[in-house]
């Protein structure tokens, strides 16, 4: 993705959370020098990876495959500071706008619709290797309720309806009818090592530099911030 795509979809998002009364932390808008200036005290952000993420899977097309999240609140695997067992997303699905299908080796999930138009998931079951398994029925949590579906059945949530995910349930999803504020909560997020996708992508795309960033990244933190050292 190129740099000046990631600014302009940073700055649609802090306008699309405003709309919705979403209020982000301080730090979701820090310059430059106020990430140098917090760099001691800011452990917890850069450690486990707090702040604005945004993915196009590899595919060159963001509108119609990619995802823009904020990570809230995370737990960090073997790090010194701030060992939380829980985690914390708000992310924005574009209308027609598909995150492609993937399961998690040890996250389990809720993901609510927030608000806006309706949240569509296909899902499936996996074999004990975590390979997709079409035959095998799902079984998952709708708003508490215990449901079993067909693989590969569509579920739709409407704005305040959430769905629990378990480790090994794969997942797809896009927006209908207007876009969606969507919330997640779960156990710790390890995107380096818990993610399963069906097909081959990039979890965290290549960025062509054409313009300064408006917003770091959680993956600028290391080049910008850090230097190759977050802890």
């Amino acid at each position: 993705m190129k740099r000046s795509e990631i600014n302009l979809e940073i700055q649609k998002a802090e306008d699309f959370f405003r709309e919705q009364h979403f209020f982000l932390p301080p730090f979701a808008s820090w310059s430059l020098s106020q990430w140098q200036e917090n760099r001691t005290y800011g452990q917890e952000i850069l450690s486990c990876f707090l702040g604005w993420d945004i993915t196009d899977f590899g595919r060159g097309n963001f509108p119609r495959e990619g995802l823009l999240l904020f990570t809230l609140r995370n737990g960090h695997y073997g790090g010194r500071f701030y060992c939380k067992p829980y985690a914390e997303k708000i992310m924005i699905v574009r209308e027609s706008q598909l995150t492609l299908l993937h399961s998690h080796r040890n996250k389990t999930e809720d993901i609510i619709n927030r608000a806006g138009g309706r949240l569509c998931f296909q899902l499936f079951a996996s074999t004990p290797e975590l390979e997709l398994d079409k035959k095998k029925p799902v079984e998952f949590s709708q708003d508490g309720i215990l449901c079993g579906v067909p693989g590969g059945s569509s579920v739709v949530l409407e704005p305040g309806e959430s769905l629990t995910l378990t480790p090994g349930i794969f997942h797809s999803f896009h927006a209908e009818k207007g876009d969606v504020l969507v919330g997640e909560v779960s156990s710790v997020n390890d995107d380096d090592h818990d993610n399963v996708f069906h097909e081959a992508q990039l979890r965290f795309p290549e960025i062509e530099e054409d313009e300064a960033p408006y917003r770091l990244l959680v993956k600028d933190y290391k080049t910008f911030v850090t230097g190759g050292n977050s802890q």
